[in-house]
């Protein structure tokens, strides 16, 4: 059993990691004086402009199909690539991408939505959740009636990320009630912000925020009904389902650089006349720490690898989610410990990430959804203990 990278998977994410450390990691501290002020980490224009440095690196939509020009690579080297983007705290990623259910767009949506999204020209957001659905996606309200040629939306859609900078979104609505929301009873819709919707900022313990989506009588044509009337529910969760490596691919780079930090410092930090890495209790936080990264490391790619294979990856990202959700919030914990006071601090990145890293148990399937997708896949028996080496 070889657990190496191949030559082309280590020369990719050696360049993705280069980029990185050249062009966005020395922008942490403005980012950090910006967001102590108040205001958003990166300058309006300046994410574009790091994405178009990227894509002279090569780097241009990594998830997107070569015939729609990005670099189409697969789930385990993309994974690769996000756990070196997690490295930094900047709030930057890859261009050239679009929600990956955009592509089940007809020619005509293509033109106006896929193609200017994957160029940067268009920002998009994907409305599922509402104040009384969440984990239970299928108990979604929001609701759109047919009117002629039109549907008219109304209702409420909240913490949608990227929902205050989106000109169009991505929305989930029942459109037949007399129909179970997974069978039939919900549509995806297209639906521009000069449609009529608007979105108001939540505030939240982490930076930047998320949205909340207001709907009242807005007009959608059909031509802006996503794949087919009654494929909402089956969009959504195809939607969902990425996030669940690529968040915790995302994770095992916070987990890198934050362990790296806490070495450093256990290394250098005197008390009593020696480095206070020789004291047990800070040896084993690091001990403890370094294992629960690598054991996350694991999941997450054989996750990506059960895509790369045609599996059905569901099982495997759901443990991958929830164990490198769990295990990013624990080694940050340390880590912040092990600093001591100066860990608390908005000196450094630790209280930034000790913040942000608590979103990961909750968004995209909390831990407790996870633990039901794994424990019923085991009851159920559509999951064998140790199927995977079978």
């Amino acid at each position: 059993m070889d657990f190496a990278l191949s030559d082309e998977e280590r020369a990719i994410r050696d360049t993705a990691r280069e980029f990185i450390t050249r062009e966005v990691v020395p922008l942490e501290p403005e980012v950090l004086r910006r967001e102590r002020a108040h205001q958003p980490g990166l300058e309006p224009g300046q994410l574009r402009e790091l994405q178009l440095k990227a894509r002279k690196f090569g780097f241009w939509g990594l998830d997107t199909p070569d015939e729609y020009g990005g670099m189409g690579l697969p789930a385990v080297t993309q994974s690769l690539i996000w756990t070196e983007v997690g490295r930094s705290f900047v709030p930057f990623r890859f261009g050239g991408e679009a929600d990956n259910i955009l592509f089940h767009a007809n020619d005509e949506q293509q033109r106006e939505y896929l193609l200017p999204t994957i160029e940067g020209e268009r920002r998009s957001c994907f409305a599922i959740t509402e104040p009384g659905a969440g984990s239970d996606a299928a108990n979604i309200r929001f609701a759109a009636r047919r009117d002629g040629d039109d549907w008219v939306l109304n209702g409420e859609k909240t913490f949608i990320t990227g929902g205050n900078e989106a000109d169009f979104a991505i929305v989930i609505a029942v459109t037949d009630r007399d129909k179970d929301v997974r069978k039939g009873g919900s549509t995806a819709f297209l639906v521009d912000r000069t449609m009529g919707w608007r979105s108001e900022f939540i505030q939240t313990m982490g930076e930047g925020g998320p949205a909340s989506l207001i709907f009242e009588d807005v007009r959608v044509p059909q031509r802006n009904v996503l794949g087919e009337v009654g494929q909402g529910f089956a969009l959504a969760m195809q939607w969902i389902g990425k996030g669940r490596y690529v968040i915790p691919s995302h994770a095992l780079g916070i987990a890198e650089r934050a362990l790296g930090m806490a070495i450093e410092y256990a290394n250098t930090r005197h008390t009593f006349g020696r480095p206070i890495g020789e004291n047990q209790a800070i040896g084993w936080m690091l001990a403890d720490s370094e294992t629960e990264l690598e054991a996350a490391r694991w999941l997450v790619l054989r996750a990506a690898w059960t895509i790369d294979a045609g599996l059905d990856p569901r099982h495997a990202s759901s443990m991958a989610k929830l164990y490198g959700a769990g295990m990013i919030n624990r080694v940050v914990d340390r880590v912040m410990q092990i600093h001591g006071g100066m860990g608390y601090t908005r000196e450094l990145p630790i209280e930034r990430w000790y913040r942000q890293v608590r979103l990961l148990r909750i968004f995209e399937g909390t831990d407790e959804m996870q633990r039901l997708i794994i424990s019923r896949d085991l009851l159920r028996g559509y999951t064998k203990l140790g199927g995977h080496l079978a």
